[in-house]
């Protein structure tokens, strides 16, 4: 796997682009660009062509898994397929059912409403959604007290994409109103190799087999971190003055940022370093945790424990989390150097 050289622009802080614009440009534009997640593209597809035959929006969604796995480009893409516009906004924006209500009376038939980050709604929103999804009616209440009066208001038949990473927070009704519930796993070693190619390939950036090899073997299984990873790279290489990525440079890049082979980073280190070494290996709650390595309990469950759980260098008991004699392992720790508290 090779991306035809091209000749590296100079380096400029005029001329840089912002991460996020770049990620737009590296977002795939079509289903045939969009590398894993089979068994989910081809649930989609059945689901998108029998709704066109019958004329209809496509059922509502909800795609669930840890952040970066593709759940925005899934939503995007859904859209296109369905020649639909799309709208986004995010849970933590909406705050009272006035924010949704405008949204939901601003749609057109067919449109495509995706909320990332579903999880956050608060319960007033969820009851205004009900009726939104199931009978495409928007209740508003009139006054207060006994003289309240319930106005219902005609929407357009439009389709709801809700994201999470939680899906647990989400109340059982809510769930039951979805058409489908589908979730994103991790990525295969070899489908992180292809969206680092195709990346390379947008960023006009020449990069070998070998180096992509060491860039996806450190990007967790998660194609948003294999990129930021791969433009990284990119910028050492290109202060290098090298016409193409190669796997020393992958590694002295990767190794600048702190990360290694298996894609821990310094405060993945920490985590595991203080269940260790602070608490006999475990169990310890996550408040603990948190407070030891300064970090945010959310944060740490929703970005750092799904990756060391998936390679089994932790693991989540009803007492605790615990270090594994595999993360012990790649920490370089014999479990009679630990601590027991």
């Amino acid at each position: 796997m090779s991306v035809n050289p091209t000749k590296l622009p100079a380096l400029s802080p005029k001329s840089g682009q912002d991460d996020q614009v770049l990620d737009q440009a590296l977002r795939p534009t079509r289903f045939d660009e969009y590398v894993g997640q089979e068994k989910i593209k081809g649930t989609l597809k059945i689901m998108i062509g029998a709704a066109k035959k019958r004329n209809e929006p496509i059922e509502h969604l909800l795609l669930h898994g840890p952040s970066g796995l593709g759940k925005t480009t899934l939503a995007y893409l859904i859209a296109k397929e369905l020649g639909a516009n799309i709208r986004i906004t995010s849970g933590t924006a909406l705050e009272k059912a006035g924010d949704i209500g405008s949204i939901l009376t601003g749609l057109s038939d067919g449109d495509v409403l995706f909320i990332d980050e579903v999880h956050r709604l608060n319960k007033t929103i969820e009851e205004v959604i009900y009726p939104a999804m199931e009978n495409f009616k928007l209740d508003i209440v009139i006054g207060k007290g006994i003289s309240a009066k319930t106005l219902q208001i005609d929407l357009p038949k439009f389709t709801l994409i809700a994201a999470t990473t939680k899906i647990s927070l989400l109340s059982s009704p809510f769930r039951s109103r979805f058409g489908a519930n589908l979730k994103l796993d991790f990525y295969e070693h070899a489908e992180i190799e292809q969206i680092i190619a195709r990346s390379a390939s947008l960023l006009k950036v020449s990069i070998n087999k070998e180096a992509a090899t060491v860039i996806a073997e450190a990007s967790r299984a998660t194609p948003r971190v294999a990129n930021r990873l791969l433009k990284r790279v990119r910028d050492y290489a290109q202060i290098k003055d090298a016409a193409e990525i190669n796997a020393v440079l992958a590694r002295d890049g990767l190794k600048m940022l702190e990360i290694d082979n298996h894609g821990l980073e310094e405060t993945d280190r920490r985590i595991l370093l203080a269940i260790a070494e602070k608490f006999g290996g475990g169990p310890v709650g996550l408040k603990s945790i948190a407070a030891t390595v300064s970090e945010e309990e959310s944060t740490i469950e929703d970005v750092y424990e799904p990756y060391l759980m998936q390679l089994g260098f932790l693991a989540r008991t009803s007492k605790g989390r615990m270090i594994t004699s595999a993360g012990m392992k790649h920490l370089g720790i014999k479990r009679e150097e630990t601590l027991n508290i």
